[in-house]
């Protein structure tokens, strides 16, 4: 059985290493940093922010404790904040493909589900680990707590095999079914009511 923990400040740039080596060759990230010599480095700088920020209050992040995989939500059933000083923080970071950030963050914000949720943002493994069930295992971890409390969850699947494995987990594809980032790059909007919750409210579904 996997051994699971939350993660605490201390575990932040742990995290970060984590998602960045896991993401670094989706093409949503490729878009985000075009120069390859460029990329890890910003894209972790941009991940830690969210980390941070989930790790402070916003939310929660799951990892297990060996260190190779880890879950980033956020908690959207209150108010929905962003991480502390994120425009002045993400133009330092992201130099001159700040406009690439800016587009992303506008498409995914304009997309987002108005009913209450857990917004599931990122869901790393360490690519010498993947398919060994770390990523259900903690998909099911939070999803207990989220049934429990009647609460349902929403992602942006990166890819159709990604979008797969969420279907396997509950998850539905919703309408409209993708974000626009780029005419051949689509993130897929996923919808999991919760199983205690009364579902005749959920958002739109294909």
């Amino acid at each position: 059985m996997t051994a699971l923990r939350l993660a605490g400040p201390g575990d932040v740039d742990t995290v970060a290493d984590i998602v960045a080596e896991a993401f670094l060759q989706l093409a949503v990230i490729a878009y985000l940093v075009p120069d390859p010599a460029r990329r890890r480095t910003v894209s972790r700088d941009w991940y830690r922010l969210f980390i941070e920020h989930a790790i402070d209050g916003a939310g929660q992040v799951v990892m297990t404790e060996d260190a190779t995989a880890a879950a980033i939500w956020f908690d959207r059933t209150g108010d929905v904040t962003e991480p502390h000083d994120y425009a002045k923080r993400l133009a330092e970071l992201a130099g001159d493909d700040l406009p690439r950030f800016q587009h992303l963050d506008h498409q995914m914000d304009t997309h987002h589900p108005g009913h209450r949720h857990w917004h599931l943002l990122f869901l790393a493994v360490r690519p010498e680990n993947w398919r060994h069930g770390l990523g259900s295992a903690l998909m099911e971890h939070t999803h207990r707590q989220l049934d429990a409390d009647g609460i349902a969850a929403y992602l942006e699947a990166t890819n159709e095999e990604n979008r797969l494995l969420y279907q396997s987990h509950s998850y539905s594809t919703m309408s409209p079914a993708t974000i626009p980032v780029t005419p051949g790059t689509v993130l897929h909007r996923m919808w999991r009511p919760a199983r205690a919750a009364d579902t005749t409210a959920s958002p739109a579904l294909v």
